[in-house]
């Protein structure tokens, strides 16, 4: 009877050491989350109306200030950098799965879950402002909850003339008398309105990000959270641009493909010195 009590202990203690030995080799896959904090410079921002007390006030390099009301963009086409160099990508042909409208107004949405990540260890994270060209139709059979997410009333990221997506909408107030600045961004077309069988590609505002970590992401026996800040200081005052709001680039109605495409190399980066834009990575936590 010891011997054979003996025999079932060990074997129970070989079953155990063989499941351990398995779960090291194999750790199971997990998820990443990607925190959005949108800040004027350091300061998080508090969107207010045109009277607000409580709004976070900002002033421009060129001394204009300024405040928000409303406050949103799209994160598409993300690829996460292994230590090693290569590049993991996360859902990117598939906007209902890999794509998110971030709403300043909606904290649920500063968190962005990345699930399923492959074990190992991550130095660089890249995406989307926007949504790339051959993704940007208003597909809403192929991507019926991204097309639904970004079209709600309270969300209006679909472009009124039905041709594509929105990809940053801000709306506020700026200078002491609080004149209305709404600064709209997104990929233009260009031929005959009503006409899409005419349609070509016009300014592509589209940006890719890329944003290297302060320390790696480790995936495996963790599930990191990255924080992104996004300071919208660079709005008016960015890397590539001063703009001075006014005549001519404060209003969705007033913009010029040109004076648009000022605010989009502010925010995302003019795709060839600045691969940043407003993005830094403000911490990693494993």
């Amino acid at each position: 009877m010891k011997t054979q009590k003996s025999y079932l202990l060990f074997l129970v203690c070989s079953l155990a050491l063989m499941s351990c030995s398995k779960n090291d080799d194999n750790p199971v896959a997990n998820n990443i989350t990607l925190h959005f904090n949108n800040t004027f410079k350091n300061t998080t921002i508090v969107l207010g109306d045109a009277s607000s007390s409580t709004a976070t006030v900002n002033t421009s390099a060129e001394g204009q200030v300024h405040h928000f009301s409303e406050l949103k963009y799209v994160i598409s086409n993300i690829r996460l950098i292994k230590a090693d160099g290569s590049e993991i990508p996360y859902n990117i042909n598939d906007l209902d799965q890999g794509a998110t409208v971030v709403d300043h107004s909606k904290p649920q949405t500063l968190d962005y879950v990345l699930s399923n990540i492959p074990v190992g260890e991550y130095g660089q994270l890249k995406f989307g402002l926007g949504v790339r060209p051959e993704l940007n139709t208003l597909d809403e059979v192929r991507f019926p909850d991204f097309y639904a997410a970004a079209g709600a009333n309270d969300t209006q990221m679909h472009w009124e003339w039905g041709t594509g997506y929105r990809f940053t909408k801000i709306e506020g107030f700026y200078d002491t008398d609080h004149k209305e600045m709404s600064v709209h961004t997104g990929s233009t077309v260009e031929g005959t309105n009503g006409e899409p069988d005419t349609y070509t590609q016009g300014v592509d505002a589209y940006r890719d990000i890329t944003l290297t970590l302060p320390s790696h992401a480790i995936v495996g026996e963790h599930a990191p959270r990255i924080t992104i800040n996004a300071d919208f200081d660079k709005l008016l005052s960015g890397k590539t641009n001063t703009i001075i709001l006014g005549t001519g680039n404060a209003k969705p109605s007033t913009h010029t493909a040109a004076n648009m495409v000022l605010f989009v190399d502010n925010l995302g980066g003019n795709g060839s010195s600045d691969l940043s834009g407003m993005f830094s990575v403000g911490s990693v936590e494993n």
